[in-house]
This record gives structure tokens, sequence and C-alpha cells, in this order.
């Protein structure tokens, strides 16, 4: 007899991510890796979520020593840190 927390997790997985149930944490933590590698540019999200979110670098300027903006990250590193943002939000939608 599966419960009404079951029917839950298993309901909508495909349109959002599956809901955290504390019990059931390793089937949870597979469907939602599952779920994200589903997702356009997933594999950029598991690299964030498996290694953490892009670090902004340091730089000198008129001798300040300052941490990047994020209009001087390059465009793979403002690539990255959007899909640190989305990768962060699908899992705290569903904590």
């Amino acid at each position: 007899m599966t419960t009404l927390a079951e029917h839950v997790i298993m309901a909508g997985a495909d349109n959002r991510p599956p809901l955290l149930e504390k019990t059931m944490y390793n089937s949870w933590q597979n469907r939602m890796l599952l779920y994200i590698k589903g997702k356009g540019y997933g594999r950029m999200m598991l690299n964030s979520i498996e290694h953490g979110p892009l670090v902004y670098g340091i730089i000198e300027v008129d001798g300040v020593t300052r941490t990047k903006t994020y209009e001087e990250l390059t465009d793979a590193e403002k690539l990255q840190d959007d899909y640190d943002v989305s990768a962060t939000n699908i899992i705290l939608q569903r904590l």
C-alpha cells in the first residue's frame, strides 16, 4: 500500500522536480538527479551541484582588489553562473 507522500513524490515528476520525503531521501536524490539531467544544460547544473557554484574571480582596478561583477565575467562564466542559480532554484523548490 502506498502512502500519500509516495503518491505526491510520483505525481508530476515530468514537469516539476520531485518532492522531498525525508524517509525516502535516496529515492528522491536519484529522481532529482534524473530530473536535472533531463533539463536543458542539465550537465552544467549537475556540475554546479557536485562541485559548487562558480566562484567569481578577483581583479585589481586602480590599485584596489575586488571581486569581479557579473558584467565582467566571460560568456562561459555567465552561462555557468546562470545555471548555478537554476540548479539551486530547482532543489530549493522541492525541499
